[in-house]
């Protein structure tokens, strides 16, 4: 018996390779002999009986005591594909003797061949099926396989050079990172992210105190909270093709250090028109969430980003909500100033650490410093990405990357219905940090205790967090066994049953707002829980659910919904508080319950219809192919989408 590979138990058969001959046997026999030929139709009955057996213990097996399960796909296809290694040459052999017995290799001499018994057999001895299996289940290959695959596709160009991909440079990426350093940035990330939204949700605590200090009304003052969303929705378009272009760390460092800056005019502004200029300014130049979701992307695998992109949307979700209960204190304690003063501290805190601690993660910056290394190294024909391009800063090129999510947004019905709901909830959340203080005020509660009440929807935020992950791992073992098992659609499924939570919440936070004696100040901060689990729920999964569809074109799909987002969220600060006034606190809540119930219906139309409607979409076809080929990693295609080259459709 081959030492690697003991007696395998999978249901009711027993898996018994050996150099020889592979046995398929029925359990617990391992002596038992059967003919050698492993076939493709004994393969699937295999893989058959151990789905069908996954959680059945043997506890009389020696190698599978009664608390251990069965091994897990990615075990098993390493073990089907070594096994077929030792078994294809004795099936070779046996078929030519016309017999059951394995027989030893030999040579047409006769004589024994010492080398085909000591060395390792080549892939190229598995069977067909086996060597897919190889192929399509990327997610089993370590990272040096990964890179020699791509070294073998490298070809010079008509000039002679060659340029270096992603997966002849597999190495020098932030894929092959080590798992715990891809979350110690992401880490950072998080709060770097966070930093960010709590400077959108900090400032209408701030409303009372700028009104007092400059003269103006509420509503006037509230325009510094309207112009800094609407300013943050186009900065986060603007510096993603930067991002790109000259890397994530410095356009991050540039735009932490930019909104600081803004934050001492705010602090110190002699009027109210430079405050209004300083917040316009410090939402323009907020990076956001189109460098850290690129982020999670240089660093994982398109089938291997979900449990990334739920974190980084949780930093994105927390910081919205963190604002309020730390600015609670400020309004209480603190002049106004020190509100643009604690943003201040915490952002360059982030920033510090952001420099410290975070490196270079977009790959075509990676490459072209492998392939600096490489020619000084002796490789004089290898060139980066970045280094054989022409029109890298051409202003066309960048305004294609400008427009496109706009394209999208318009042309795209994906895009459009869904980045609607994402906005509408979260326009639901800036609604909420203008309608709390008119609701908690009513059982008498302070500044400080309004602050506190926000505790329920941070809650409700990391309760949508922990409802995805068990799905992630289900979805991920599918992927494992078979890259193709899961349509993008797949990734809507729990929202089909979260998203009734922002109607059910909105009804149940309208109707627990009449105030005392008739309701206790409990009952709506639970309906709140529930409308922040929507509201998580809702961005991940059109997040998730774009990533999937228009692969690397999500960037910009996922612009769309930034833009959405924060644009409604913007605008939102300019009614909330009348809309409250006029339609009374149950009244206004029921209006945005039934606008729920509207903005939720595409979530089931694309559930059901989704297929049909990608089928139709330029974008989402446009890389599928590629995409299937190479089990479900990033293309060449996947680059020149990035940088706004069109896909040519390879059938025309």
């Amino acid at each position: 018996m081959h030492p690697q590979l003991p007696n395998v138990i999978f249901g009711p058969l027993v898996l018994h390779p050996s150099l020889g001959s592979t046995i398929l046997g029925p359990s617990p026999n391992p002596d038992r002999s059967c003919p050698p030929q492993a076939t493709l139709l004994e393969l699937k009955i295999l893989s058959v009986c151990r789905l069908a057996a996954r959680f059945v213990p043997y506890p009389t097996h020696p190698l599978f005591p009664s608390d251990t399960l069965l091994p897990s796909a990615s075990s098993y296809i390493r073990l089907v594909s070594i096994m077929a290694d030792h078994a294809a040459p004795s099936r070779a052999s046996s078929s030519e003797a016309g017999t059951a017995i394995a027989t030893p290799h030999q040579n047409p001499d006769k004589t024994k061949d010492t080398t085909s018994q000591t060395s390792e057999p080549s892939q190229d001895d598995a069977p067909a099926d086996v060597q897919a299996i190889r192929e399509k289940n990327d997610l089993v290959k370590t990272n040096s396989e990964k890179q020699r695959e791509g070294e073998h596709d490298l070809e010079p160009r008509d000039d002679g050079k060659i340029v270096l991909s992603e997966r002849a440079g597999y190495l020098a990426t932030g894929y092959s990172y080590p798992t715990w350093r891809k979350w110690a940035i992401l880490c950072v990330i998080f709060a770097v992210q966070v930093s960010m939204n709590f400077n959108t949700s900090v400032y209408p605590n701030a409303v009372t105190g700028v009104a007092e200090k400059y003269g103006v009304s509420e509503p006037a003052a509230r325009v510094g909270q309207m112009i800094f969303l609407v300013a943050y929705a186009f900065g986060c378009e603007f510096w993603a093709p930067w991002s790109e272009e000259i890397g994530r760390w410095p356009v991050l460092q540039i735009s932490l250090f930019l909104v600081n800056i803004w934050q001492v005019l705010a602090a110190l502004a002699p009027n109210y028109g430079s405050l209004i200029v300083a917040r316009f300014l410090g939402g323009l130049f907020t990076a956001g969430g189109s460098v850290t979701l690129g982020m999670v992307a240089d660093m994982w695998e398109p089938d291997e980003q979900q449990f990334a992109v739920a974190f980084v949307v949780l930093s994105s979700v927390g910081g919205t909500s963190v604002g309020p209960f730390i600015g609670g204190f400020i309004q209480a304690y603190l002049k106004v100033e020190w509100n643009f003063w604690v943003q201040l501290i915490f952002g360059g805190a982030v920033q510090l650490v952001h420099f410290v601690l975070v490196p270079e993660t977009r790959s075509t910056i990676l490459l072209d410093r492998e392939a600096k290394r490489r020619r000084k190294n002796g490789e004089k024909n290898i060139y980066g990405p970045n280094e054989v391009r022409t029109d890298r800063f051409s202003m066309r090129e960048i305004g294609k990357y400008w427009l496109r999510p706009f394209e999208m947004f318009v042309r795209e019905p994906i895009v459009l219905f869904l980045s609607l709901l994402s906005g509408f909830s979260d326009m639901l959340i800036f609604i909420f940090l203008e309608s709390f203080q008119l609701v908690y005020k009513q059982w008498g509660f302070s500044t400080v205790q309004v602050g506190l009440a926000f505790i329920p929807i941070n809650l409700g935020y990391l309760l949508g967090y922990l409802i995805f992950i068990p799905r992630f791992i289900w979805e991920r073992k599918r992927r494992v066994r078979d890259p193709d098992a899961l349509k993008p659609e797949a990734r809507l499924w729990l929202l089909l049953y979260l998203v009734p939570l922002e109607t059910l919440g909105l009804f149940g936070f309208a109707w627990t707002s009449l105030g005392p004696p008739r309701v206790h100040w409990i009952a709506p901060m639970i309906f709140s829980t529930m409308i922040a689990i929507a509201n998580y729920s809702i961005y991940m999964s059109t997040i998730d659910y774009m990533i999937a569809a228009y692969g690397p074109y999500s960037a910009s799909a996922t612009g769309g919904n930034a833009l959405a987002r924060d644009f409604l969220a913007g605008v939102s600060a300019m009614y909330a508080t009348p809309l409250y006034n006029r339609l009374g606190l149950e009244w206004a809540s029921t209006l945005l319950a039934f606008l729920a119930i509207i903005v939720a219906i595409p979530v089931y139309v694309f559930y059901v219809k989704g297929p049909q409607i990608r089928e139709r979409s330029k974008f989402a076809q446009s890389l599928a192919d590629d995409r299937k080929a190479n089990g479900g990693r990033r293309t060449d295609q996947d680059e020149k989408a990035e940088r706004g080259e069109t896909y040519k459709n390879k059938n025309k």
